[in-house]
């Protein structure tokens, strides 16, 4: 049995959460990874892996394994990276994971420009739109860009940006319906909602001005776990809706959004993160993808704060990562607004 192979096809599979994953991933067969994995079981004495129809689990011996060999997998590989720096150019896939939105708008034009620069690193792009992100939600990527407040203790987490939150629709749709002048002004309006991972709407747009501050619970005929497809309802025109600066800035750019009720601040803004494993650290090539993503939000972040002021502190909000029908159900106060759109 080839051991090193075999923990290579266990740490796959284990990361992956399948065996057709780890084989993707690989470039193998399904067979061969599980046959594989078997011999490494049956040399081990102990199960490490429960199949089901449902996908594979690693059992509680199977998790202390992964545990004890993750950290001698990685020194192996940065050995073997240090010998291939030295030796000349070598090309590697790095699997970088990022909200959906970000990667269609921001990432994906931005390629060609780090292709030219790093001809040696192959690029894996993933979307993952979860806001609260745990250690094992980053398995199987190397580098993750997260929009929000992530709730990993031990991954390495660098600030790139920092977003401010804008209400937008289309300048056909401001002049077919008005422009708001102060939050309360929303109640008039379709506003285009987000779901959360979690489940809870995103409904509670809070804003402030000066002194003045407004929590407004808007309403709208469209909710979505996408903030893709709330922001193409948008594009047609069909409502009003609430984005990071950065993420639409392209479409703001162009003239195909308006933002509206620029001396108000909208709370709960968002930053951007880049999170990785603390021995990428020292790994040339992730740090590469780092350092690119850096010069491109912080590059949209000063056109953006050109055009929309101040960044907001990013304080994370009451109802993050929180399990309600509603985040309006936290409304409350002399500020607060309810109502329905006309």
């Amino acid at each position: 049995m080839d051991k090193l192979r075999a923990l290579e096809y266990f740490i796959a599979a284990a990361e992956e959460g399948s065996f057709s994953g780890a084989a993707r991933r690989l470039d193998v067969s399904v067979p061969s990874i599980a046959k594989l994995i078997g011999s490494l079981e049956t040399h081990l004495g102990a199960r490490l892996i429960d199949r089901s129809t449902q996908g594979l689990k690693l059992t509680a011996r199977g998790e202390a394994y992964l545990e004890a060999c993750l950290p001698l997998v990685r020194q192996l590989a940065d050995a073997d990276q240090l010998v291939a720096d030295s030796g000349g150019p070598r090309e590697r896939t790095l699997i970088v994971g990022a909200p959906g939105l970000a990667t269609r708008l921001l990432l994906v034009p931005a390629l060609a420009q780090f292709r030219a620069r790093h001809p040696g690193i192959q690029i894996d792009l993933r979307a993952i739109d979860r806001l609260t992100i745990t250690d094992g939600q980053i398995q199987g990527l190397d580098i993750l860009l997260a929009l929000g407040w992530p709730g990993s203790v031990s991954l390495v987490q660098r600030r790139m940006a920092q977003s401010r939150l804008i209400l937008c629709a289309t300048p056909d749709y401001w002049q077919r319906h008005g422009i708001p002048t102060r939050p309360k002004d929303l109640l008039a309006h379709q506003c285009l909602l987000v779901r959360s991972p979690e489940g809870t709407v995103l409904d509670l747009w809070r804003h402030q001005r000066g002194s003045e501050t407004e929590e407004v619970a808007v309403r709208g005929w469209l909710v979505s776990e996408s903030r893709d497809y709330v922001l193409q309802a948008v594009l047609g025109g069909h409502g009003v809706g609430r984005f990071s600066d950065i993420s639409v800035w392209p479409h703001v750019k162009n003239g195909d959004l308006q933002a509206v009720m620029p001396d108000w601040t909208s709370q709960d803004a968002p930053p951007y993160s880049v999170l990785y494993r603390p021995e990428a650290r020292r790994d040339p090539m992730v740090q590469a993808v780092v350092g690119f993503l850096a010069e491109l939000l912080m590059g949209i972040e000063a056109e953006c704060q050109s055009a929309f002021g101040a960044r907001p502190a990013a304080s994370r909000p009451g109802w993050y990562a929180r399990r309600q029908g509603r985040a309006s159900s936290t409304l409350r106060g002399a500020g607060s607004i309810t109502g329905k759109p006309a």
